[in-house]
């Protein structure tokens, strides 16, 4: 019997971030992603939302020997859903799952802000996965954009940051002024 899988759609997507093996791309079917509000920390999480119609491009790897716990801890925040019939995927396993904020746990309001931090890591591993092409396609499938933006870059938040090439930072920021979005300085 094969190993199960994950569907990653934000920073599980930088395959810098974690060594699950077998990582490879993948379609998510009637799902968006938003940016969302939770009671659980200061920040938003990225987080899956079904969604009739649409779909995101992300990545599956295989939690070897049904190893979940570093994962559930990692995504903690996060519930596991089954999500093996909605994927698209070459040489497709038999069991896939997608973690995503549970509906109930949404809050809306506050002052939670997006990490610039987390944010760059995701845009990177879009970039490397899927080029410039799936990076517009990440903002164009993602909800959420009035959300500030906290610029971390100096002194990252996210646990996981990256270094970013210069080109990669442009990036990040151009897509940003194209959504006019709100960057507030650390």
């Amino acid at each position: 019997m094969s190993d199960p899988h994950f569907f990653g759609y934000g920073s599980l997507v930088n395959t810098d971030t974690h060594s699950y093996p077998h990582a490879r791309p993948a379609t998510l079917h009637g799902w968006r992603r938003a940016w969302v509000r939770t009671d659980l920390r200061d920040i938003v999480f990225l987080t899956g939302v079904p969604a009739p119609g649409h779909s995101i491009a992300g990545l599956i790897a295989a939690v070897p020997n049904n190893d979940w716990a570093a994962l559930d801890l990692r995504e903690s925040g996060y519930a596991r859903v089954p999500a093996t019939d909605a994927v698209t995927v070459d040489r497709a396993p038999h069991d896939i799952a997608v973690y995503a904020v549970p509906p109930e746990d949404m809050r809306s309001g506050g002052d939670h802000r997006i990490l610039l931090s987390y944010l760059d890591v995701v845009v990177q591993g879009y970039l490397r996965v899927f080029g410039t092409q799936g990076v517009a396609d990440f903002f164009d499938t993602t909800d959420g954009w009035s959300t500030p933006i906290l610029n971390d870059r100096a002194s990252p938040l996210y646990p996981r940051a990256q270094s970013l090439s210069a080109s990669e930072t442009a990036l990040v920021d151009h897509h940003l002024h194209g959504l006019s979005a709100q960057v507030q300085n650390l």
